[in-house]
């Protein structure tokens, strides 16, 4: 397995993200779906660089020069969208934007208001080295030899110094001296005045908070901050548990709030270079760095001298750290640079560096950033080896350190909050500043929306809202509908016979109950090499072929990739991949070949279950990315919109991007294919388009806005000038930090799913709520928020928020409520599937097809 395919898939099951290597680790959500990627075992996800340092850009004019305040960005920094008020267009929601129905309910959410703040202008400074300096604690040090100018009121990040009072001059020119007797020149310019209501305040906090962190001899990896000084070992396995937080200051409905959650860091005491020498010496020599490539590129390392992480994008064989580089007009070599800069000795002078391009903006008009040079030594290695992930031994132990329940969560924030109370430094710190924080976490009130019932061909009954799935309700009733499945093969190597066997008697026991008709397939057997598979298949797989069915040897991505890259490509067929491990437990083989029949049932154009959706001539619209880690490094667009009244049919369409790009270049033409197809279904065009976007990321929203809802509304004109549905569009976010708790006896449990949270928590300029969705069995449960950015249907709160719980319940390769509406998680599922294994278009035959699942 390649580091590559070594990331976790991104919310592969139930709309659950998981954490990429490096990253954060969150609690776990509830046991996954079993998606076809797990019964293949077909490789992950690779983590997205966001651990990485990268640079957002908030520009502001208030009547002095325009600033661009770099300050290191992400998901979590929401504060990048502050000034997009989308709710002020929307008449319907102007006044109130709360929903009534559902039960009430008590809940504790991990929010602290934050009791006072200052009423004064607070000044912004940008702080300019010559010569420059690139550790940031280093910039730190010398302005701050100027205490008695700056006063001891003052908050720095590297770039922004803010200050209480105004400084004499608008420029105020320093001199400072390093260890080295090295003189630098400080230049520190005026760039704005910032009365207490301005955004930019907001970004404030969070950097001054920061500090109260430091302060409590926490470190800050990537955007969290974790206590090094109470780590959990697992010393047998060479890993460590660093126990951390998330927080964010914003404003929201009623107050400024913070939002605290717990995180953990699993780090190991293994560095690169370790791992390289252990590498050669169970390869050798010949294929050392063939090897060494494949299981070190995309992996995520932290650094020890500043505790940033980085991906590895490439090793750089002709360089060591004796190599040279031009830094201020000089040239100096690796070893000494990190000598000299942070007091490292380096011992390996033969090691090979390792390369991250670093994406960080500059200031406008300079030239974008080189690489970042790693040297091994000085890099350790972050997150799990597949072979970590697969020991039970080290999940359980991990999960016991990083899987809190709503109770343990609720008690970990409120110590979080107390010790900054009992800090004396930490409380200086914020008196300076005339800010106080609240001791207890926010109560509030949410809704519960009442269950759906699952209508399945004639019949529909109720499931257990508890578990929040209907796998025991629907056994022995017939789907909507499914075509007979007359012509199909079935291929399996000579080893795999038994397996293979069992497999079709399985699933001639639970098809018949379930109303799909299955007529005996061609069994092919293949010689156990890849091409072996590939030749029978291109022999064997014809135009009137419904479906093939491969049971695989091993969970081998590539011999996974070729099947899939053939069949939906060159021979388009839907197909169906198992690894014959998952059929060689019997015990398990009637609940696996249940899944199996549903999921090939959906790809020949089957419909298994609906809900009641009131809306008349409604089409709903899932839009996903996916950044290839090959191909160019292209990103993939996926759009899935819904082609019946019931939901159950859908049509799904690939869009090939630039490197990196998440916005939809393509998008125009997706929604017009979906248009037309939704027509030829119909005879009529739909009269409401609803439209969920995931994916996007803080800072997007207002391309999301301009860019991407303008191309929805020229494809819905190009269907004619007298077409004039009624457009909603939604922004979906999983990766949020909000988490909400009620109590049931003595102790806080998650909420039931259908929890709709409108008030408090949200944001006055949007019209957002959140829903939670999923039922977990172990973990504290993750919210979805949504924000309805445009909307012209004039729907109300109520409907808005109902309509999106029932396309949770619509997803079919899970028999349950997932964390996101369907057609969000089939974007998702199909722009990953065309980014890991296909990396082109699908042919269009299988645009009116679940071929994905």
């Amino acid at each position: 397995m390649t580091g590559r395919a070594r990331a976790r898939s991104r919310g592969r099951a139930r709309g659950q993200d998981t954490a990429a290597p490096g990253a954060a680790i969150e609690p776990a959500q509830a046991p996954p779906p079993p998606a076809e990627g797990e019964l293949v075992g077909r490789g992950r996800q690779k983590g997205a660089p966001g651990a990485m340092a990268r640079e957002a850009v908030l520009q502001i004019s208030t009547g002095f020069q325009q600033v661009k305040l770099g300050e290191r960005g992400g998901r979590k920094r929401d504060f990048h969208d502050t000034g997009i008020f989308t709710r002020q267009a929307m008449e319907h929601v102007k006044e109130s934007k709360t929903g009534t129905s559902g039960a009430t309910i008590r809940l504790t959410a991990n929010y602290f208001r934050i009791l006072s703040r200052p009423q004064w202008v607070l000044y912004q400074y940008h702080v300019d080295y010559k010569p420059p300096m690139e550790s940031r604690r280093l910039r730190s040090a010398l302005l701050f030899q100027h205490a008695e100018i700056l006063g001891s009121a003052r908050s720095f990040d590297g770039a922004m110094l803010f200050l209480p009072q105004r400084l004499h001059s608008k420029e105020t020119v320093l001199y400072s001296e390093t260890r080295n007797q090295e003189k630098v020149q400080i230049t520190i310019t005026l760039t704005n005045e910032l009365p207490p209501s301005s955004p930019v305040c907001i970004q404030f906090y969070n950097i001054m908070f920061r500090r109260i962190l430091r302060i409590l001899n926490m470190q800050q990896i990537g955007r969290n901050y974790y206590n090094p000084s109470d780590p959990h070992e697992i010393r047998h396995h060479r890993l460590t548990v660093w126990p951390g937080y998330s927080s964010t200051i914003l404003h929201y409905e009623s107050s400024i709030m913070m939002c605290s959650d717990v995180s953990h860091k699993v780090l190991r005491s293994e560095t690169v270079l370790d791992f390289m020498v252990n590498l050669r010496q169970q390869c050798g020599s010949q294929r050392y760095t063939e090897i060494c490539a494949k299981e070190l590129i995309g992996l995520i390392v932290l650094t020890k001298y500043n505790n940033k992480t980085y991906r590895i994008d490439d090793i750089a064989w002709d360089h060591t750290p004796n190599n040279t580089f031009t830094r201020r007009e000089t040239e100096i070599s690796f070893k000494n640079y990190y000598k000299n800069q942070y007091g490292l000795d380096i011992t390996d002078g033969n090691q090979v560096l390792l390369v991250s391009h670093v994406k960080r903006m500059g200031p406008a008009g300079a030239p974008p950033p080189g690489p970042a040079m790693l040297v091994p030594e000085l890099c350790y290695l972050t997150g799990l080896t597949d072979k970590m992930r697969n020991d039970f031994a080290i999940m359980k132990e991990l999960s016991t350190h990083t899987r809190l329940n709503p109770d343990q969560r609720e008690k970990q924030l409120n110590r979080f909050i107390t010790n900054i109370h009992k800090s004396a430094d930490a409380q200086a710190e914020l008196s300076k500043w005339g800010l106080s924080f609240d001791k207890q976490l926010l109560n509030l009130t949410g809704r519960v929306l009442g269950g759906e019932r699952i209508i399945q061909g004639s019949r529909s009954y109720e499931y257990n809202p508890q578990s929040a799935d209907w796998s025991r309700e629907m056994r022995g009733i017939p789907v909507i509908s499914s075509p007979p499945l007359e012509n199909w093969l079935v291929f399996h190597s000579r080893r795999n016979t038994n397996e293979a066997q069992s497999l079709l008697q399985t699933l001639h026991k639970v098809s018949a109950p379930l109303g799909i008709h299955m007529q005996r397939p061609s069994v092919i057997e293949f010689e156990d090499h890849q091409l072996a598979l590939l030749k029978a298949l291109q022999h064997n797989v014809g135009p009137q072929t419904q479906m093939v069915v491969v049971v695989l040897p091993n969970n081998n991505k590539d011999k996974y990739d070729s099947i899939k890259k053939y069949l939906c490509v060159d021979c388009p067929t839907p197909s169906q991949c198992v690894v014959a491990r998952t059929l060689s437990r019997p015990q398990a083989l009637m609940t696996v070949a249940t899944k199996i029949a549903l999921q090939m049932a959906c790809k020949i154009g089957g419909e298994l279950w609906s809900v009641e959706i009131p809306l008349k001539q409604l089409m709903v619209v899932g839009i996903d990315c996916y950044h290839d880690t090959s191909a160019g490094k292209r990103s993939i667009g996926a759009l899935v919109a819904s082609l019946n009244p019931t939901m159950s049919r859908w049509y799904s369409k690939c869009v090939l991007q630039h490197k990196g790009q998440e916005l939809m270049d393509g998008l125009k033409m997706a929604l017009t294919g979906a248009l037309k197809d939704y027509l030829k279904f119909n005879n009529c065009l739909p009269s409401r388009i609803i439209v969920y976007r995931d994916g996007v990321g803080d800072g997007q929203l207002h391309s999301i806005v301009n860019y991407e809802v303008t191309q929805m509304m020229d494809s819905i004109k190009s269907m004619g000038l007298d077409y004039e549905p009624k457009l909603s569009v939604v922004v979906v976010k999983k990766r949020i930090s909000s988490r909400f708790f009620t109590m049931i006896g003595d102790k806080f449990t998650n909420p039931p799913p259908g929890t709709v949270i409108d008030t408090e928590v949200t944001r006055p300029e949007w019209y957002d709520f959140y829903i939670v969705s999923q039922s977990v069995r172990s973990g504290s449960v993750s919210p979805t928020h949504y924000n309805v950015i445009y909307d012209t249907s004039g729907l109300k709160p109520d409907h808005m928020q109902r309509l999106t719980y029932k396309l949770c319940h619509l997803y079919y390769n899970w028999q349950g409520i997932i964390r996101v509406p369907a057609p969000c998680q089939y974007g998702h599922k199909l722009a990953f599937l065309v980014g890991q294994s296909i990396h082109k278009l699908p042919s269009m035959k299988l645009d009116d097809y679940l071929f994905y699942l």
